[in-house]
């Protein structure tokens, strides 16, 4: 038999999971590590804490799998994506990544619309500059950390920071890359124009690959400290979500999922270049070689649900632990008898600004509508309904492109209730699915992996071979009562816009 090893580098922790050659899991492990907001806005990791979690999964996996090293063929590696991790000469990290929700870089991306016009970095990047993406922080580093930007030597993203600590390459991939502002995404490599415009050496970025491409082997070091074999290859692996629409078998046109992880995507695959004049969505390149995906990107949107769950659930927190149950599993049996539109209330999930359909990094959340009759319940099912809203702005872009979608995926950790998929699927007016596979990332770039060793013909081929269909929504009962409210929701934003900037100013 033959093995596969995914690696999901993300938000909240690393998972490392071992599969067969069927895509059956072997041995799983999991660390988690911190994130630093050191002013209002601002999102940190130290790369380092990404480092140590792969490592000791990587240890424990192979020591709990007892397969021999030889038989593991391939690793790939998933990432949270747009974090900016900076290098020295030596390859020591000079300072904490600045990551995918920091949005610091207002100032800056002001500044790149002054050195290019919006149309012509929508024609190159296929967006319009972000504050979220990677270009935006370098110039926020090289304005305002002048010393550490003259240190730099290598710029990577997480992901590939972590191949270069398991193999010794400086090297990038199409997907993750199309997220830094720096790609030409129709053409598959760097800009050089933009570098140039930019004053970016190119020299300080690595080669791009297509996701299922080899990139190196393991180092000796690396192997004698986990267990793995120097024969083991690393391909090129793919930004989370990416890797996700991988995993959920999301390889072709007219498929689609949502993802409801710390933040929440709409994403469908395309095999042409397909770009919103507007930039309200996100197009591209995908793992698939040759082909692109378009997403639309909620900031917070588990990320709204566990800052309520951790801030104000302690009872439901201590339940949990009492029961030895997952504490969203009691979330969701009481949020399920709180009827659609909790009772008047409606929550705007902007807690580190909005991507789609808004682009506003001065957004911030709203409780709009609270009285004396709501309860706990309410508040965490307007939540959920809240990022259901946004989540179905994205969706409704989607279509203005002339995307179809007949049935939508679900996947992350929101993608697992029941309520929740129901919510999206009255919003959607489609059938909202899962797989049998619940492992996503990691099992999309251990597919690569596969595809990268020749265990696999083609990316669509291996998930025709491993991705099973599990289940899909009912009836949409809720449609037309969420009708209303979705337009509600979209009108408070507009209310309150110019009033987020006041906020921000004070």
């Amino acid at each position: 038999m033959r093995y596969l090893i995914g690696i999901d580098v993300g938000t909240s922790a690393t998972k490392t999971v071992l599969f067969d050659e069927e895509g059956r899991v072997t041995a799983s492990a999991s660390q988690e590590y911190p994130l630093y907001q050191p002013h209002n806005g601002w999102a940190e990791q130290r790369p380092e804490d990404w480092r140590d979690a792969v490592l000791s999964t990587l240890k424990q996996v192979v020591a709990d799998a007892g397969v021999p090293a030889d038989e593991i063929k391939g690793i790939g590696i998933s990432g949270q994506m747009h974090g900016l991790v900076m290098l020295d000469e030596m390859g020591e990290v000079i300072r904490p990544s600045i990551i995918w929700c920091d949005q610091r870089t207002g100032r800056e991306v002001e500044d790149m619309l002054h050195i290019l016009p919006r149309e012509r970095w929508i024609e190159i990047t296929a967006n319009p500059p972000l504050t979220g993406w990677t270009a935006a922080k370098i110039l926020w580093v090289r304005k305002h950390e002048p010393e550490c930007y003259e240190r730099c030597r290598h710029i990577l993203l997480p992901k590939d920071y972590i191949r270069y600590i398991l193999t010794g390459d400086f090297a990038t991939e199409v997907s993750d890359a199309s997220g830094m502002q720096l790609l030409d995404v129709p053409g598959r490599c760097w800009s050089q124009e933009v570098l140039e415009k930019l004053k970016i050496d190119p020299a300080l970025l690595g080669r791009v690959y297509e996701s299922c491409e080899v990139t190196g082997t393991i180092l000796p070091e690396i192997a004698a400290k986990t267990g793995l074999s120097e024969a083991t290859k690393v391909v090129g692996g793919a930004g989370d979500n990416a890797a996700a629409a991988v995993g959920t078998g999301v390889v072709k046109d007219g498929t689609a999922f949502t993802t409801i992880g710390t933040s929440g995507v709409v994403f469908a695959h395309s095999d042409r270049v397909t770009i919103d004049p507007k930039g309200r969505v996100h197009t591209c390149c995908c793992a698939v070689p040759g082909a692109f995906h378009v997403m639309g990107v909620t900031q917070a949107a588990g990320l709204s649900l566990k800052w309520f769950k951790d801030n104000f659930c302690e009872d439901y927190v201590e339940q949990a632990r009492g029961l030895g149950v997952d504490v969203y599993d009691l979330i969701n049996r009481d949020i399920a008898a709180v009827p659609a539109g909790s009772d008047r209330l409606i929550y705007l999930p902007y807690l580190m600004g909005e991507r789609t359909p808004h682009l506003d990094p001065d957004s911030r959340g709203v409780f709009f509508g609270l009285s004396a009759i709501h309860t706990k319940a309410h508040l965490l099912r307007a939540v959920m309904e809240g990022v259901s809203y946004s989540l179905r702005d994205c969706n409704e872009i989607l279509k203005e492109m002339g995307i179809r979608v007949d049935e939508m995926m679900a996947c992350g950790g929101g993608g697992k209730s029941p309520v929740w998929r129901q919510m999206l699927a009255d919003l959607y007016r489609c059938a909202v699915g899962t797989v049998e596979q619940t492992e996503g990332p990691a099992l999309g770039v251990a597919i690569l992996a596969g595809v990268g060793c020749g265990l696999y013909e083609s990316v669509p081929a291996a998930c025709e071979r491993l991705v099973t269909k599990a289940e899909s929504t009912g009836p949409y009962e809720n449609a037309e009562r969420y009708e209303a409210y979705h337009r509600l929701y979209d009108e408070l934003y507009l209310a309150l816009k110019d009033s987020y900037r006041k906020l921000a100013d004070l």
